[in-house]
């Protein structure tokens, strides 16, 4: 009864959810409250779920939930709110990804940096894109793997147990003592991850920390696709999308424009395509100088993001580290990067 409580209520949600919801990837920054960010739209919200009142005018009215997609939207916060009812689990422990990966590598890059054990085991399939060699030598991060036909195989383990299931449809997922997190992949929308556990909740910053930096939020028009089929209580379908040729189209403007010899890729944010670049680079460097160390020259005032970003990885990394590029105050940008270049050089 309560499930059909809920998809009433998602329903309602969706037939007088404001166009903004879907249409748009930055929000309404004049009420947007950072300090408050999630919590004051879903306090909100659950005050608008608990009166079973809702109307086009109400639900425009929420406070916005996140600035953009990176961070979070409204449609991703209450498709995360959804599973939190369904899991019985606070809402702030479900973090939905645009990525089938990210959510498992944010898992793995905390262990790394706590150096603590990771298991993965899996009741379908890990996602084709879930290149487990570049993970473990690139990233340095360690994992077992296990493939188990369902959640009550999985026994205790000496650190982390990160089980990844394929539902075909949007649900809860049940509470196991021997589960840290639960990682539902749904290959057309994104992936959600469940942080079980008191004794995880220091994970929830840092999985969302991952989301933030290094890709985004399922995006709204997929969360409205999950909620459809909630709401409908339907399996999730394949869609016909044009998919293959906008982004053939995207990809060919963008070589137009430019006037560019090199292929365009496109990633999902500024910040994704720039770890991607990160690490393509420290790939390519432990293959051509497998004996030197890496140096991320870096400014200090650039980009909070960028900067933040850079120092994470080359935490994650032994043989990786920020060098600061001066150039705030006297210091002159051109003669700092010649010094630093300099400094690298010598150090070979």
């Amino acid at each position: 009864m309560q499930d059909q409580n809920l998809r009433n209520f998602i329903k309602g949600v969706l037939e007088n959810s404001p166009s903004d919801w879907v249409n748009l990837t930055t929000h309404r920054l004049d009420i947007y409250n950072e300090s408050l960010a999630k919590t004051e739209f879903l306090g909100a919200f659950e005050k608008l779920y608990q009166s079973g009142f809702l109307s086009k005018d109400n639900l425009a009215e929420l406070p916005t939930a996140y600035d953009y997609i990176r961070l979070g939207h409204p449609l991703s916060t209450v498709l995360e709110w959804c599973i939190s009812k369904l899991s019985k689990i606070k809402s702030e422990n479900i973090i939905s990804f645009d990525s089938q990966t990210m959510a498992i590598m944010a898992v793995l890059r905390q262990n790394a940096l706590d150096k603590k054990n990771t298991l993965i085991a899996y009741k379908n399939e890990l996602p084709k894109s879930f290149d487990v060699n570049t993970l473990r030598t690139v990233y340095s991060y360690n994992f077992e793997l296990q493939h188990v036909p369902d959640s009550d195989a999985i026994l205790e383990f000496d650190g982390s147990v990160v089980y990844v299931t394929e539902p075909t449809q949007i649900e809860g997922v049940s509470q196991n003592s021997n589960i840290d997190f639960h990682i539902q992949l749904y290959p057309e929308l994104g992936s959600i991850i469940t942080i079980n556990g008191s004794n995880n909740e220091h994970y929830i910053g840092a999985v969302q920390h991952v989301r933030r930096r290094e890709t985004v939020a399922m995006t709204p028009a997929n969360c409205q696709r999950a909620l459809e089929a909630f709401a409908s209580n339907t399996p999730l379908s394949s869609t016909k999308t044009n998919l293959a040729s906008d982004k053939l189209k995207v990809l060919e403007t963008i070589t137009a424009i430019t006037k560019s010899a090199s292929k365009p890729i496109v990633g999902s944010s500024g910040l994704s395509v720039q770890y991607a670049i990160m690490m393509g680079l420290i790939d390519h460097s432990q293959q051509q100088y497998p004996d030197k160390a890496i140096k991320f020259l870096v400014p200090p005032n650039c980009y909070g993001g960028t900067n933040d970003q850079a120092r994470r990885v080359a935490q994650s990394i032994t043989n990786v580290e920020i060098l600061d590029l001066p150039v705030d105050g006297d210091n002159d940008m051109v003669k700092s990067l010649e010094r630093v270049l300099s400094d690298v050089a010598k150090a070979d």
